[in-house]
């Protein structure tokens, strides 16, 4: 458990100095990288890690957690191969759900797009995962880990190394797997993840596994005749870290200003981004791949 401490501990500096040497070489191969992207990026890491975390640490799930440890089914130890493997593939579950939910539910996705608002893909996109994550009540996707038995700081723990492990996909440049591309979530499947083409949006949701989204139906394979354009369905081009946390949160407080009756600030806050729906029922016809 040290050894894991000391990796979360560690995994700040480490991929930013990672996600530097990447940009150092990518500059020299192809002489073109979106400095003030990855710096951005790089804005909304640091405050999330040495500010937001540091000083509201308050979650609306917080209670609940509490509740799921109070009236726990089970204690699961975690001392054996089993019980890990058991909790590795629980997270996975729960992680699908929660990253699916974040594309298709209004409230969370006004959070989400923070991930997928820079138009680059490369490590420093890795980067961005927004500030109020915590305090909009992330956790609850979580909380029946925790119900059947396994410890809270274990759940977590888990968590943030499977956000870990997401990092090294967050780039263009490597080629697909072979037989791990069926049961990792690979590069390849995580540029689809980030692109906005019809084709491809909303898709790919797993952490470290792909079977979850084989199992459901949500996935989609990388094509070569349909190279993936980043970004959200109506590009954000800014680089300024407070409009890029807070722009689909505007967004989402004008669609409930425009609402008109509960039913459409139902829609508003839990259901489907309109410009998701839109982007997917749009038909590309006669136009070649560039």
């Amino acid at each position: 458990m040290q050894t894991i401490y000391q990796i979360l501990f560690w995994s700040t500096p480490a991929v930013i100095a990672l996600a530097a040497i990447e940009a150092g070489v990518l500059w020299a191969i192809r002489r073109s990288y979106d400095w003030r992207a990855s710096l951005a990026s790089l804005a909304d890491l640091l405050a999330r890690q040495y500010v937001v975390y540091a000083y509201f640490g308050f979650g609306l799930a917080d209670p609940l957690i509490g509740w799921a440890v109070q009236h726990r089914l089970a204690t699961v130890p975690l001392g054996t191969a089993g019980s890990i493997a058991a909790l590795f593939v629980g997270e996975e579950f729960c992680y699908y759900w929660f990253h699916r939910c974040s594309h298709r539910i209004g409230l969370l996705w006004a959070h989400h797009a923070v991930h997928h608002s820079t138009n680059r893909f490369n490590l420093s996109a890795a980067f961005r995962f927004g500030w109020v994550g915590r305090l909009i009540g992330t956790s609850v996707f979580f909380v029946p880990l925790i119900w059947l038995g396994f410890p809270p700081r274990a759940v977590f723990i888990t968590l943030s190394l499977n956000l870990l492990y997401q990092f090294w996909i967050h780039i263009d440049w490597m080629p697909r797997l072979g037989p791990l591309e069926w049961v990792l979530n690979t590069p390849s499947h995580h540029r689809v993840h980030h692109a906005a083409n019809p084709e491809y949006l909303d898709r790919n949701y797993g952490g470290v596994l792909i079977v979850f989204d084989r199992l459901f139906g949500t996935f989609a394979a990388e094509r070569e005749a349909i190279p993936c354009r980043y970004g959200l369905v109506t590009p954000l081009y800014s680089n300024n870290p407070l409009r890029i946390v807070a722009h689909q949160w505007v967004a989402l407080g004008r669609d409930l200003w425009r609402a008109r009756g509960p039913r459409e600030w139902w829609r508003a806050l839990f259901g489907p981004p309109a410009g998701h729906e839109t982007a997917r029922d749009y038909q590309v016809v006669g136009v070649p791949a560039e």
